[in-house]
């Protein structure tokens, strides 16, 4: 059985939403989840619930709390017994397998960094989101929001990292590589995205070319690369897109007498079509680079979102990914295309 952290505390409905998720989760599952979080807080939610602290949900006390807000070197400096420290001291010691978390992404990288440690090769870890298209694919989108700040030698990682990805976890025997960029020619972009397309040019990735932003969706391209405040903003407009567009269909149908049968209709399907490609539907978005599994879930994540996280996790740490990227790049490093010569830092 798996054994999965999770940050009771991390959402903005916590633990409400957390304690569902993890109910959710013993009872569909072949899981563990240690909540972790203030003991008797998150007690009276599980008994409110209905769940019971047992084998399968066992309680660890974590009383502190980073907040979305706090001031992030401060909380981690002087929050020792946080949840999200904590937890991931449980993975650490091999209590616990993966670790799950709606809450501050910023200290979840930071103490990811700290506690768990970055696999050898990897100078950034990044979040990579796994997004629908319009060919039946996947497309891993990455960084997502853990390196706001990047050089072109971290897009070149996430690279690596996300064709790793593609091939043990996804089954895509030859991904193909693209890059975020204002314009498909190589000069287009700034400085970080021109240094970095040389770089990709140089490897031994599969890389296509620069991937303007109308082409995300469109699945011809299965990993695709951006520093993670660029591919945080593509995140939330996807994420805030979909409501927008059911919205707007829903009122134009029910505005006419003739098509509230063919609304009526339609509701069940777009039902379907939000469970299916909301965020709710992937859960979290997984840390890539770390020694073990770490998956970041949404701040507004209800408890079907937790659970789906939680199984993200489980299915994360049941194919062993971190060991296998972390075997995939020192055969990389070993043919010299982790940092070509001369690639700039």
């Amino acid at each position: 059985m798996t054994r999965i952290v999770l940050d009771a505390m991390g959402g903005d409905h916590a633990p409400r939403s957390e304690v569902e998720g993890a109910i959710q989760a013993v009872r569909q599952l072949d899981v563990e989840v240690l909540l972790v979080g203030p003991r008797d807080r998150v007690r009276a939610e599980l008994e409110r619930q209905g769940g019971t602290e047992e084998r399968a949900i066992r309680l660890i006390d974590a009383p502190e709390i980073i907040a979305m807000d706090e001031p992030l070197f401060q909380a981690i400096r002087r929050k020792h017994n946080s949840t999200i420290r904590v937890g991931m001291r449980l993975v650490r010691e091999g209590l616990a397998d993966g670790f799950v978390s709606a809450g501050n992404t910023g200290a979840i990288m930071a103490i990811a960094k700290m506690v768990i440690k970055p696999l050898g090769q990897i100078d950034r870890p990044a979040l990579a989101a796994v997004l629908p298209t319009l060919s039946g694919r996947w497309t891993i989108l990455l960084d997502v929001g853990a390196n706001a700040e990047c050089k072109p030698v971290h897009l070149l990682q996430f690279a690596l990292m996300g064709d790793i990805f593609a091939r043990t976890i996804m089954g895509v025997e030859s991904p193909s590589v693209g890059l975020i960029s204002i314009g498909e020619e190589q000069l287009k972009g700034n400085e970080l995205t021109r240094e970095a397309y040389q770089l990709l040019r140089k490897s031994n990735l599969r890389f296509v070319g620069n991937v303007e932003g109308q082409e995300i969706y469109r699945g011809r391209v299965d990993v695709i690369v951006c520093d993670g405040f660029t591919g945080n903003v593509i995140l939330k407009v996807s994420e805030g897109l979909p409501p927008f567009l059911f919205k707007v269909l829903e009122e134009e149908l029910l505005s006419h007498a003739q098509t509230e049968m063919g609304a009526l209709l339609s509701r069940s399907a777009l039902e379907k079509i939000k469970r299916r490609f909301g965020y709710e539907a992937f859960g979290g978005a997984p840390l890539l680079g770390v020694k073990n599994v770490v998956v970041i879930s949404h701040g507004r994540s209800t408890g079907r979102a937790i659970q789906n996280a939680i199984r993200v996790a489980a299915e994360l740490c049941q194919k062993r990914v971190p060991s296998r990227i972390e075997r995939e790049m020192e055969k990389l490093d070993q043919k010299s295309i982790l940092l070509p010569e001369g690639a700039p830092s």
